[in-house]
C-alpha cells in the first residue's frame, strides 16, 4: 500500500488499518471520552435541520458541534462529496454516527460506492430510512437482502440497518411487517427504532426493543405525545425504561436525536439536548 499523501489519505489510512478495534477508529477523543464514562454519545439527526443545510451544511454542523452534539446523521448530502464532508466533520470535531441512505444505494449495483462514500466520510452506520411491503413475503425479501449486505459490509467494519416508520408496525395476519422483517435478519442487521414514530404505529417502544436484545445500536430518540414544541422529558416517551434497556440490553452506540416540526428547528434541537441533558445522557 501505497504511503498516504495528504492529511485526510492518512486519517483514512488509519481509519481503514484500526476496524478491528470496535469501531472505535470513527469515535473522535471527545466521543472516547464521553464513551468512557459510560454514557453514550447523543448525535443529530440532519433531517431536523433539513431546510437549513440545503442553504448552509458548513454553518449548521458548526452550530450543532457548538451546542454539544458529538456525531451526526446524514439525511442527504446537499451536493457535497464525501471528502468536503469529512472535512467538515473533522473541523468542527464531529463524526459521522450514521446516513439515510436510500434502498436503492444498497442494491448490487450501487453497493461499492456506497461503501466508498461512506469509508470516506468515516461512518459504519449504512441506514435505510424508508421501505415498503404489501405483503409479508416481501418483507420477508427484503429481509433476505440485508442479510447479503450486513456480510458484504461487515469487512469494511460497517453495518446495515433499518430505521422505524409508522407503517411498519401494521400487521400481516398477527404479525407486523417490522417483526417479519427482523426476525428473518440476523443480528447484525441494525434496529433504528424511533421512538415517536413506534408509537404512532400503535407499538410501545420499550416492548419493541425487548423483543430484540444488542440489536438497537443506534437509535431515534425522538418526542411524542407533548405537542410540536415538546422536547425529551416534556413529553409522553417512558425515557427511563427506553435507556435503561439501551444502556443494558440494547448493544446501543448512539442516542441519535430527531426534532422535525418546530417553527425554529435550530431552536428545536438546542432544547433537545438540553432535554438529555436534563435526563443525564449527556
Amino acid at each position: 500500500m501505497n504511503e498516504p499523501t495528504s492529511e485526510l489519505s492518512r486519517r483514512d489510512f488509519l481509519y481503514r488499518t484500526a476496524l478491528g478495534a470496535a469501531g472505535m477508529a470513527m469515535l473522535t477523543p471527545s466521543v472516547m471520552s464521553a464513551a468512557g464514562k459510560g454514557k453514550i454519545p447523543v448525535g443529530l439527526e440532519l433531517y431536523s435541520l433539513r431546510d437549513q443545510c440545503k442553504t448552509d451544511l458548513p454553518g449548521m454542523l458548526k452550530a450543532v458541534a457548538k451546542i454539544g452534539y458529538k456525531g451526526v446523521e446524514f439525511a442527504g448530502y446537499h451536493g457535497r462529496t464525501a471528502k468536503e464532508l469529512r472535512q467538515m466533520l473533522d473541523d468542527n470535531g464531529l463524526v459521522a454516527c450514521g446516513t439515510h441512505t436510500p434502498f436503492e444505494t444498497i442494491q448490487p449495483a450501487k453497493l461499492e460506492e456506497t461503501i466508498e462514500f461512506n469509508r470516506v466520510i468515516g461512518n459504519k452506520f449504512l441506514i435505510i430510512p424508508w421501505m415498503e411491503g404489501k405483503s409479508a413475503k416481501e418483507w420477508e425479501e427484503k429481509a433476505v437482502l440485508f442479510n447479503e449486505v450486513a456480510g458484504k459490509v461487515k469487512s469494511h467494519g460497517m453495518c446495515v440497518g433499518y430505521h422505524a416508520h409508522a407503517h411498519d408496525f401494521t400487521k400481516f395476519g398477527d404479525i407486523s411487517a417490522w417483526d417479519i422483517f427482523f426476525g428473518k435478519t440476523g443480528p447484525e442487521v441494525v434496529m433504528q427504532l424511533d421512538t415517536s414514530n413506534c408509537l404512532e404505529g400503535g407499538a410501545n417502544p420499550v416492548e419493541v426493543l425487548k423483543k430484540y436484545p444488542g440489536r438497537a445500536r443506534t437509535i431515534h430518540c425522538k418526542s411524542n405525545g407533548g405537542g410540536p414544541e415538546a422536547v425529551m422529558g416534556e413529553d409522553k416517551v417512558d425515557w427511563a425504561a427506553v435507556f435503561e434497556f439501551c444502556e443494558t440490553k440494547g448493544g446501543t452506540e448512539w442516542y441519535v436525536v430527531e426534532h422535525e416540526s418546530s417553527k425554529d428547528p435550530l431552536d428545536a434541537v438546542t432544547r433537545a439536548f438540553a432535554g438529555m441533558k436534563k435526563l443525564g445522557k449527556v
